[in-house]
């Protein structure tokens, strides 16, 4: 259940309280008995903070990040690599030579 905060207009009486949503708001100040008490705006109790979580997170198999919050194999764009470079000729792809296997 949410906390909604409250503040009489008339006395300036302020109060949390513990209401489900689909309850009616309260309207009687509970400490000046006036039809004058309100819900308040309030800025939510949490915050969502860093990189987030993504579908294209640790796609590579890896699992590890960088210090940066970046995947470990993510290119400057920010965008996840999806498809590999075709191999090099001279048989280094599978060996880490070049771009597709770094």
């Amino acid at each position: 259940m949410p906390i909604y905060a409250y503040k009489c207009s008339s006395c300036g009486y302020a109060q949390d309280v513990l209401q489900k949503v689909s309850d009616t708001p309260l309207t009687v100040c509970p400490q000046c008995h006036a039809e004058t008490y309100a819900k308040q705006l309030t800025a939510a109790g949490f915050q969502l903070r860093g990189s987030g979580w993504y579908a294209t997170d640790f796609k590579n198999g890896s699992g590890k990040r960088n210090g940066t919050g970046e995947s470990k194999g993510s290119d400057s764009g920010g965008a996840a690599k999806t498809d590999k470079a075709p191999a090099a000729a001279g048989g280094t792809c599978g060996q880490g030579g070049c771009s597709a296997c770094s």
